[in-house]
C-alpha cells in the first residue's frame, strides 16, 4: 500500500492551502483517513481524522479552519487548510488505517504513512 501526498507549499498568514493523499497499492478497504503534522523540535501530532462512516475529528487548534474530506471511488483524502496562520507550518503526513490484499483471499491489518509534504506558512 502506497500513500502519496501533495499539495503543500508556502502561504501567507490568511491564505489557503489544499492538501491530497492518494492511497494505492493491495487496499482492500480503508476504515480511518488522517493528517498528522511535525513542527521542527516538535513531536508528530494529529490534526483531523476521517473515519469510513464519515465522522470527522479535528484538533482544537485547527477547528473552524481546516476541513477534512474522503472520496471513496478515489481512495483520498483531502485537507483543506483556510486562514492558515504561521503556527501551521509543518510537514504534512496522511495516515491510512485498514486493511490490505495479503494473498490466497485474505487479508490483513495495517496502518500506513505517506511521505510528508511541507507546509509553509509567513507572516
Amino acid at each position: 500500500v502506497q500513500l502519496q501526498a501533495s499539495g503543500g507549499g508556502l502561504a501567507q498568514a490568511g491564505g489557503s492551502l489544499r492538501l491530497s493523499c492518494v492511497v494505492s497499492g493491495t487496499i482492500f478497504r480503508i476504515n480511518t483517513m488522517a493528517w498528522y503534522r511535525q513542527s521542527p523540535g516538535k513531536q508528530r501530532e494529529s490534526v483531523a481524522f476521517i473515519t469510513s462512516g464519515l465522522t470527522t475529528n479535528y484538533a482544537d487548534s485547527v477547528k473552524g479552519r481546516f476541513t477534512i474530506s474522503r472520496d471513496a471511488i478515489k481512495n483520498t483524502v483531502y485537507l483543506q487548510m483556510n486562514s492558515l496562520k504561521p503556527e501551521d507550518t509543518a510537514v504534512y503526513y496522511c495516515n491510512v488505517k485498514g486493511w490490505e490484499n495479503s494473498g490466497s483471499n485474505t487479508q490483513t491489518n495495517g496502518n500506513w504513512w505517506g511521505q510528508g509534504t511541507l507546509v509553509t506558512v509567513s507572516s
